[in-house]
């Protein structure tokens, strides 16, 4: 029985991969999927069914215990391998929706990936009812208490639900997908789009660590994604001096023309280059233009060779770009050296106080001034001098 089974089995994958072949040189790709799918679930039917005549046979020379189930045993195997088939499948018809060689128009990698889970989580759960049917427990049961069991499940694990219907809606919504570039405002969020989850989106920060996100934030939080934009911003200001003030109305117009005339400037797109304001030091001129590419890299290869040329225009007119200064005026300069003080005329009206008043500025303690309260001429000399 054994050898006729693995005989069976061997020319049952035989055939089915020699139809693979065959559909394989035809336009339609479900019936090679399907094939594909069948393969290993039927060389497995052949297997259950002659396990199922061998334990018969047995069965006729042994009252164990395990060949009364063979019945049961078959039943369950059929459903796990119909199940088997189905979730083959389903993993085939993904990797054919989502690929651009396959499909003309190639669904949304997210989008596959959701109706996929969903899919293949209902054909467990169906099979699960099946199953306990099957085994004689009643599913109406099972159902009222699943009804009363889910509210309890439901107050403990509500976070995980809300993370639950959070990719849920990411999914329906579609902000982002698989391998954007997104960013948040609200948090500290921003990074490229690895895996969406049930329960977590995993993002790949840009220096190269993965950030697991619950996916119950992203239905209370603004997500941008860049990676949807149609061109990408140079916003500048160059200040010039103002020295340079009759020249810049040429400067602004080369400018202009400049941008207009750039092969990777976008002149679709606004574009502005005007003398913005008199700043504190510089006279300032405003560019704001957009280019044909969203590549980051390119970008500023793009950006850099714009403000070369600027800075060359400006410098053919003789100017230059400005930077912080200040002028600082002071008043004239005051002499406190003592000739000049001594040759300013003295108030008269005070000289017979002056005369008085100790000269303290020739002593250095009280020890060195007599009783009068003058210098002692023994000690510092004639202090006139």
């Amino acid at each position: 029985m054994v050898c006729a089974t693995a005989l069976v089995a061997f020319i049952i994958s035989r055939v089915i991969v020699r139809l693979e072949r065959k559909f394989s040189q035809t336009k339609n790709l479900w019936d090679d999927a399907f094939l594909h799918a069948l393969r290993m679930p039927a060389v497995g039917f052949v297997w259950l069914q002659g396990v199922y005549w061998a334990a018969n046979i047995a069965k006729r020379y042994s009252d164990a215990e395990i060949f009364k189930v063979n019945d049961t045993v078959l039943k369950i195997g059929i459903i796990w391998l119909m199940v088997w088939t189905l979730w083959r499948f389903v993993k085939q018809a993904e990797s054919i929706l989502a690929s651009p060689a396959k499909m003309r128009r190639p669904m949304d990698y997210t989008t596959v990936m959701a109706v996929s889970k969903l899919a293949r989580a209902v054909v467990v759960i169906t099979a699960a009812l099946v199953i306990m049917e099957t085994l004689g427990y009643s599913i109406s049961g099972v159902l009222a208490f699943g009804g009363i069991g889910g509210i309890a499940i439901g107050f403990a694990a509500k976070d995980l639900l809300a993370n639950f219907f959070g990719g849920l809606m990411v999914y329906l919504d579609r902000p982002f997908k698989v391998g954007d570039w997104i960013r948040s405002p609200d948090q500290e969020i921003e990074g490229t789009v690895e895996h969406i989850g049930w329960r977590l989106t995993t993002i790949r920060t840009f220096d190269k660590r993965p950030l697991y996100v619950p996916n119950a934030v992203f239905t209370s939080i603004s997500v941008e994604n860049p990676s949807r934009m149609t061109n990408r911003r140079i916003y500048e200001t160059i200040g010039i001096r103002y020295l340079d003030v009759a020249e810049i109305s040429a400067i602004v117009h080369d400018i202009r023309e400049m941008l207009e005339n750039h092969e990777e400037i976008d002149s679709d797109q606004t574009l502005i280059v005007n003398f913005a304001q008199f700043n504190h030091s510089s006279l300032d001129i405003m560019v704001y233009t957009f280019t044909k590419t969203v590549e980051w890299v390119k970008y500023h290869a793009i950006k850099q060779d714009v403000l070369l040329q600027i800075s060359e225009i400006i410098g053919s007119y003789g100017a230059e770009v400005a930077f912080p200064t200040r002028t600082l005026h002071l008043a004239d300069p005051v002499r406190l050296d003592r000739e000049a003080d001594a040759k300013r005329p003295r108030d008269d009206s005070h000289d017979d106080e002056s005369q008085e008043r100790p000269d303290y500025r020739e002593a250095d303690s009280l020890s060195d001034y007599d009783e009068d309260g003058k210098a002692d001429r023994t000690t510092y000399g004639d202090v006139d001098s």
